[in-house]
């Protein structure tokens, strides 16, 4: 079947990206008969945008105007079987996406096995910087991917998976598809810790869940068939800035080369100029920030930072490209940045500076943020470290 998607997108350069042609077909495709002015709205773009969008495809025939904007045959053909919109329980969809009713109360037989399966998992390992987000936050990020119109059909990454998203996102699928054969999409966890994988693995299977893992060392770039699949990631890294760093990179490496595919982080709460360098890190990386979710993301018995975390949504662009392609061989956790004596040099003027808790910087971010001490620059590179006793 013809890609209607990208032949539009040929005739409408569009700075959004093609992503956005999709979601106005399938606003036509759940709403039928929806007014130029409300898809633009649904869309987030200007109705003259909508409306030469609008053109291009009912040229190629999948949509028409007759009393507001319809799919044909042929549109609603390509919805279900090419975007993998076929069996779904529309019902269901439009609350959730509208937030008609109260999620909580609309997917309780879900939430409560989450909540059975998530007090069941392994014990999270402070090392690595684990901890345990709740069931609510767990199945909360599952719908905020269904409302980014980032799950139904897509190829979803789960970069580390302790806190279960990936089973969320399986489950939720099977109550949008009642028949799972109609389901397209499938999901991927990367992580280095066996026992999580091993669990997410029994219960995909017990589901039958569209869930495949992998374990991985995210140290080392990834595998070439895990590069270039997905269409978006989730993440939940260590709260350090070479931890953050490290993990979108990698979900970097495995997104598809378009801009507008979505980026899912869970990180905490930071002071302002931890935060002014978290967002140098994501310039560095070509990524753009749709949106910030404060206390989004609720912990159990994580004190230091209050048992609540951000969900910060990011968004590709066309310079997107991963800060960290090679060997990654700098301190990762929090325990590791803590304990250490770290000396950077600065790749601009080569000049040396001793990062750690003897050192001029006691965090890579407050060198990053006031710059090398002899020409301003805040690009470094690691070159030694030492372990403190």
């Amino acid at each position: 079947m013809k890609n209607y998607i990208e032949e539009t997108y040929a005739n409408v350069q569009l700075q959004e990206g093609s992503r956005i042609i999709e979601q106005l077909l399938v606003e036509c495709y759940i709403r039928r008969g929806i007014s130029t002015k409300e898809l633009a709205r649904k869309i987030l773009l200007p109705v003259p945008v909508a409306t030469a969008i609008k053109k291009e495809l009912i040229k190629t025939g999948v949509l028409t105007q007759d009393r507001g904007v319809h799919c044909t045959r042929k549109g609603i053909a390509y919805i279900e079987n090419e975007l993998g919109y076929g069996g779904l329980d529309r019902t269901l969809y439009g609350k959730l996406m509208a937030n008609k009713t109260d999620w909580r109360t609309e997917l309780a037989d879900i939430l409560s096995i989450l909540t059975e399966l998530l007090h069941m998992r392994p014990q999270v390992n402070v090392q690595i910087d684990q901890s345990k987000c709740t069931p609510e936050t767990s199945l909360r990020r599952a719908l905020l991917c269904l409302r980014e119109h980032a799950l139904i059909g897509k190829q979803i990454l789960c970069v580390g998976d302790d806190d279960l998203v990936s089973v969320s996102l399986g489950f939720l699928l099977k109550r949008l598809f009642p028949n799972t054969r109609n389901q397209r999409a499938m999901i991927s966890v990367i992580d280095i810790d066996e026992r999580f994988l091993q669990y997410i693995r029994d219960i995909a299977r017990k589901e039958q869940l569209p869930i495949t893992c992998h374990n991985i060392d995210l140290r080392q770039p990834l595998p070439k068939k895990l590069c270039g699949q997905y269409d978006c990631f989730f993440t939940d890294p260590p709260y350090t800035l070479q931890g953050m760093s490290l993990f979108i990179s990698r979900g970097i490496s495995a997104l598809k080369k378009e801009k507008g595919l979505p980026i899912f982080l869970s990180f905490a709460h930071k002071s302002p100029d931890f935060t002014l360098a978290l967002q140098r890190e994501f310039v560095g990386m070509g990524l753009s920030i749709r949106e910030i979710i404060s206390h989004f993301n609720e912990y159990e018995g994580a004190q230091m930072i209050g048992n609540r975390g951000q969900m910060i949504v990011l968004k590709t662009t066309e310079l997107t490209s991963p800060d960290i392609t090679a060997t990654f061989e700098d301190m990762l956790y929090t325990g590791e940045v803590k304990r250490t004596l770290r000396t950077y040099q600065c790749k601009l003027c080569s000049e040396s500076i001793i990062v750690g808790v003897e050192g001029e910087f006691f965090t890579i971010e407050e060198l990053k943020n006031q710059g090398c001490p002899v020409c301003e620059s805040n690009i470094f590179a690691l070159i030694d470290k030492k372990h403190m006793g």
